[in-house]
C-alpha cells in the first residue's frame, strides 16, 4: 500500500475514533462521576471529551481531504 493510500485510510480511522468518542461520552461521564475526586470538575472531563473528539475527526477530515484530491 503506497503512502497515500494509507494516509487516506488513517484519516477515516480517525474520524471514525472521534465519533466513537463522542458515541462514550455519557457512559464515560456516568462512570467519572462516580469517582469523588472528579465529581466536582465533572465540566471539565466532560469538556476535554468534546474537545479530543472534535480534534480527531477535525484532523482525519484534514487528512482525507488532502489525501482524496
Amino acid at each position: 500500500m503506497d503512502k497515500k493510500k494509507f494516509a487516506f485510510y488513517y484519516g477515516i480511522i480517525l474520524i471514525a475514533v472521534g465519533l466513537g468518542v463522542f458515541y462514550r461520552i455519557p457512559e464515560v461521564t456516568a462512570q467519572v462521576a462516580t469517582i469523588e475526586f472528579f465529581s466536582s470538575k465533572l465540566f471539565i472531563v466532560t469538556f476535554c471529551f468534546y474537545l479530543l473528539g472534535i480534534f480527531l475527526v477535525i484532523a482525519g477530515g484534514i487528512r482525507v481531504y488532502k489525501n482524496y484530491k
